[in-house]
């Protein structure tokens, strides 16, 4: 599966709160994220993320990594 797009993307939602404290702007992505993207992006983000999360800025690097804390692998 080609991720890029999705790379893409949660770089330009955490762009998007980076008018926020750090703290702020990760939880913001982290919640758009889980609000607004399908199981199946949520499953790519966490593949991105296992496979060291090449590409992603470090506001989206930390929402998906705050996301896979919060929801186990095997859930959407």
């Amino acid at each position: 599966m080609n991720h890029e797009p999705l790379v893409r993307m949660a770089n330009q939602i955490a762009h998007a709160f980076a008018t926020q404290s750090p703290a702020a702007a990760v939880a913001s992505t982290a919640t758009h994220i889980r609000l607004f993207w399908d199981p199946r992006m949520r499953q790519g983000l966490r593949e991105i993320l296992a496979s060291g999360g090449e590409g992603l800025d470090p506001m989206a690097l930390a929402a998906a990594e705050r996301l896979a804390q919060e929801v186990p692998a095997s859930l959407p």
